[in-house]
């Protein structure tokens, strides 16, 4: 009697407890969800007219785009994916297979949940929050290989085969005399940073500023090889989620500096240019690929002053 009195009694004690932690759980998981949509949307009021139409979208429907679940929740079933698809997918996942029309294409909307579940291991881009005194304080986030094809025709070839989106001024840029391809191969150690973390406390940074900032700490900017290189190899990216290249801008035909940024907008991945002069503001909550460098090599680029 005693033995099942004080078994009622522990378990009336751990209720109590268990709902506390279901609900501070709740309030974490809704504020993780508010702060992933918040810096979508910063994101989207970012990019010009252009750049959102080589996603899909306008101006008008940032708002509209930001507040959709899907954004935040990937494996949310819709119309697009229904659950007849998402069994098929799994189905093929468990037998190994994939299916004949993905044998080259990997950038669609489609090809992308089904990476994500091929790919469930590999890592997604980190949500950047505690500061950095160094290069050694940021983790590696992904590790990508360059000089892995013979020229810029190649690798833009490649995009093509996989179904992968290139916008405009990112296409416009690939094509430039100015864009090459390493001789040798080579991995790089790629970190993502943002504006916080180095210790700019305000709502927009210049990119000048950005980059000057984060070289201080030891990061490198990327090889412009990188943003398509990332494309390619990162077939898992989650829908809403921009990553801009720090990278030293390519001049245009028309002579405007254009960086990279890799993307999944929703309607598939993408390669998207973006307005690449010094002074450009950016949101501070965007998220940038830097490049670590090895222990032994320093960093790519010459130290920027503001």
């Amino acid at each position: 009697m005693s033995t099942t009195y004080g078994t009622r009694r522990l378990r009336r004690a751990a209720a109590p407890t268990g709902q506390v932690a279901a609900l501070f759980k709740g309030f974490w998981s809704a504020f993780q969800e508010w702060r992933a949509r918040r810096i979508v949307r910063a994101t989207l009021l970012g990019l010009s007219d252009r750049e959102l139409a080589d996603i899909g979208t306008t101006r008008g429907e940032i708002d509209y785009v930001a507040s959709q679940r899907s954004i935040v929740r990937q494996y949310r079933t819709t119309d697009r994916y229904d659950a007849g698809t998402l069994l098929l997918l799994l189905l093929c996942t468990a037998l190994n297979f994939v299916p004949v029309y993905g044998a080259k294409a990997q950038c669609t909307a489609q090809d992308v949940l089904r990476n994500r579940l091929l790919l469930s291991t590999a890592a997604a881009a980190p949500d950047p929050q505690d500061p950095i005194s160094s290069a050694a304080d940021v983790p590696i986030w992904k590790t990508i290989a360059i000089g892995t094809f013979r020229d810029p025709v190649a690798l833009r070839d490649a995009m093509s085969a996989m179904g992968c989106g290139v916008g405009n001024s990112a296409a416009e840029l690939l094509a430039r005399p100015a864009f090459t391809v390493s001789g040798n191969k080579a991995d790089l150690d790629l970190v993502i940073v943002s504006a916080a973390q180095l210790g700019i406390q305000s709502e927009t940074v210049p990119l000048r500023k950005m980059y000057a900032h984060a070289q201080r700490r030891g990061l490198g900017l990327a090889p412009a090889e990188v943003a398509p290189q990332l494309r390619l190899q990162y077939l898992d990216q989650p829908i809403g989620e921009f990553l801009i290249i720090a990278m030293e801008p390519i001049r245009t035909w028309s002579d405007d500096p254009v960086n990279l940024t890799v993307a999944n907008g929703g309607a598939g991945l993408i390669l998207i240019g973006q307005d690449g002069h010094d002074d450009s503001e950016v949101p501070a909550m965007s998220r940038f690929v830097f490049v670590r460098p090895h222990d032994n090599a320093p960093a790519e680029a010459a130290l920027l002053h503001d």
